[in-house]
């Protein structure tokens, strides 16, 4: 029998333990229900009802065979067991797909493909990145993640916001193609809020004004790529 692997697992996605506990809690499963289904039609005979609980607590993390036969068992996708994909890979899985199916729409060759998942560093072209997006079906703020690019996006709005933010509507906009308008608006706003809480900081006085100053425009870029999807997300066209 093989012992639970321990906490944290590198080659396992993102698992959503309280997903699994309410999927099989509906179905009127008890864990030694789950533990049964996978030996007996998945192969799997070291699974046992404490090891499906570890899953569950967030104690130990399914392997993909795990994954995929759990999801079986609970008549689930395995992309409803997995929390917010990040990486290339974590977005295949989410979607069921075999990274020979994804290789072969892209029109990269499976090697080549299975390097990049492992490095997490997109090489593709333009059109392999598009194919891409499509049948991984990718949100534009996934998109630029997996492809690698999101360290280069938050520099720029870093410089945007503490610079002058229409020197970077250009670059922004090539790592994020949406419309210039909504772009400069955006951008814009971001550079605003940050001067003024900038601003804002300094005005207290006191000794402890640099340090607030400092510890604002810390917590304010360091969330800018999120604030920044947040703002082009629920802007009106």
């Amino acid at each position: 029998m093989r012992p639970p692997s321990p906490q944290p697992n590198p080659s396992a996605p993102p698992f959503n333990a309280p997903a699994a506990r309410r999927i099989r809690a509906a179905l009127g499963m008890g864990p030694e229900h789950v533990a049964y289904g996978m030996r007996a039609s998945y192969g799997l005979p070291y699974v046992t009802p404490d090891l499906v609980t570890a899953w569950e607590r967030g104690t130990v993390t399914p392997s993909n065979p795990e994954l995929t036969a759990l999801a079986g068992v609970l008549w689930c996708s395995a992309g409803e067991l997995i929390g917010r994909p990040r990486t290339l890979r974590e977005h295949r899985i989410a979607r069921a797909l075999a990274p020979e199916d994804v290789a072969r729409t892209i029109g990269l060759d499976l090697r080549s493909y299975l390097r990049m998942e492992e490095s997490g560093t997109w090489r593709g072209n333009d059109r392999q990145a598009a194919a891409l997006a499509e049948i991984l079906d990718l949100s534009l703020p996934d998109f630029v993640a997996v492809t690698g690019r999101e360290d280069q996006l938050a520099e720029l709005l870093r410089s945007a916001v503490t610079t002058r933010w229409q020197a970077y509507v250009r670059p922004v906009g090539k790592i994020a193609p949406v419309p210039r308008e909504r772009l400069e608006e955006v951008l814009q706003e971001l550079h605003q809020d940050y001067q003024g809480q900038m601003v804002a900081s300094l005005s207290w006085g006191g000794n402890s004004a640099a340090s607030a100053s400092s510890d604002a425009g810390r917590e304010f870029l360091g969330q800018i790529v999120e604030d920044f999807w947040d703002r082009i997300e629920h802007r009106t066209p």
